[in-house]
């Protein structure tokens, strides 16, 4: 095979997203391999990929409101002729690149978390028919959700790679044979250097970050913001610490900004509290949250930032991906996440980063003991996917 098409991805202003795609590059390390890579919100990926990259960008057309097509959809769907005319329509252009020397690496890691996934299976059948292989790339899926639909679909790819145990196993007992367990790649993601915004202590910070994702999934209304607002307080009561309030997810509909900057003007006449600019890429995210002291967070990505720099981190989880990371870095959930659906009261979260900040000396030696190997892991990805390519 001599191309290689990265779909499944959202954009980069999701900063998870584009260090999926930088460090996947990496990890493949491939010369004289077109590779394309199809996108929801291609100028994200131009802004944000094309001055390291040389990409083919294809992008998934888009039919919203009352949209003849989705009108047709609608219709074929409601008599049963037919399921898939939209996705037809919307991944035309990605067909249209698929042949048999195209390997397909489906990036999107957790698109099978969120609701029944038919866009996807409509590419990884669309990619068989064409004589490309597919395979589904640091993903995680809760094994709960794994239906019928979803094994027949899982069946098709090539290759699995699962980036925790908790998805691995659940891969295994369902009878699924062409899965490995590896590092979700942005562990191997690089960190670039970048001057420390004006009030970001190095050493003596406190990273944070929230967002909007997280408060939909709590179940006592208003809980979340009132326990980072508790948390911003007591930190700033009971130490000399800074606080960086770091946005990772940017996009209108899901911005991280949006709780960020409400935090930031309650605290910002303290003169301790600095709300991270929404210039930065996914690497200059990685320096300044490796810059700080520990760091609690929502998104994945920024965590696992976190964990592959050596900062003590409290996660605030919601899904499988992040119970399956810190169980395989730290052989326990355990105090190490505080999973959103369970916080019900306003002290939980200073409870939690106290713990954190007790441990956090054990925490740093045992991150650096043990990253080194596992990002390793992560870059032996490449093989397989290599070979598939018949490089």
């Amino acid at each position: 095979m001599k191309k290689l098409l990265l779909y499944a991805h959202a954009g980069s202003r999701n900063h998870g997203c584009e260090a999926i795609v930088r460090s996947t590059l990496k990890i493949l390390n491939l010369n004289n391999i077109d590779v394309s890579l199809a996108t929801f919100r291609v100028q994200e990926d131009i802004d944000f990929l094309s001055p390291d990259f040389k990409l083919n960008f294809i992008t998934y057309k888009r039919y919203e409101g009352i949209h003849p097509i989705r009108l047709v959809d609608a219709g074929l769907r409601k008599l049963k002729l037919k399921g898939d005319f939209l996705f037809s329509h919307s991944q035309k252009d990605i067909s249209e690149n698929l042949d048999r020397d195209t390997l397909c690496l489906s990036i999107g890691g957790d698109n099978y978390c969120y609701g029944i996934p038919r866009w996807i299976y409509y590419t990884n059948t669309m990619a068989a028919g064409k004589g490309s292989k597919t395979v589904f790339w640091g993903c995680s899926v809760d094994p709960e959700a794994i239906n019928a639909e979803m094994l027949d679909d899982l069946k098709k790819y090539s290759l699995i790679i699962a980036r925790e145990s908790i998805t691995h196993q659940a891969f295994i007992d369902k009878g699924l044979s062409n899965t490995i367990l590896l590092p979700d790649p942005a562990f191997a993601l690089d960190v670039k250097p970048v001057e420390l915004p004006e009030g970001f202590a190095e050493g003596n910070t406190i990273g944070i970050n929230v967002s909007p994702l997280i408060m939909k999934s709590e179940t006592s209304g208003g809980i979340v913001f009132k326990s980072y607002t508790k948390l911003i307080q007591h930190i700033l009561d009971t130490t000399d610490s800074h606080i960086a309030l770091i946005p990772h997810v940017l996009w209108e509909h899901d911005n991280d900004m949006l709780p960020l900057s409400k935090l930031y003007e309650m605290f910002r006449n303290t003169g301790r509290v600095v709300l991270v600019g929404d210039t930065y890429n996914c690497m200059e995210l990685k320096f300044l949250i490796s810059s700080c002291k520990l760091f609690i967070g929502a998104r994945t990505h920024a965590t696992i930032a976190a964990y592959s720099t050596g900062v003590p981190t409290l996660v605030i989880g919601y899904s499988v991906k992040a119970r399956g990371i810190a169980k395989d870095i730290f052989g326990s959930e355990g105090k190490y996440i505080l999973p959103v659906q369970k916080l019900q009261q306003e002290d939980q979260l200073i409870k939690a980063y106290e713990a954190l900040k007790e441990d956090a000396g054990h925490i740093r030696e045992h991150l650096a003991g043990f990253m080194p190997g596992y990002i390793e892991r992560a870059y032996s990805a490449g093989t397989p996917v290599r070979k598939l390519l018949n490089l």
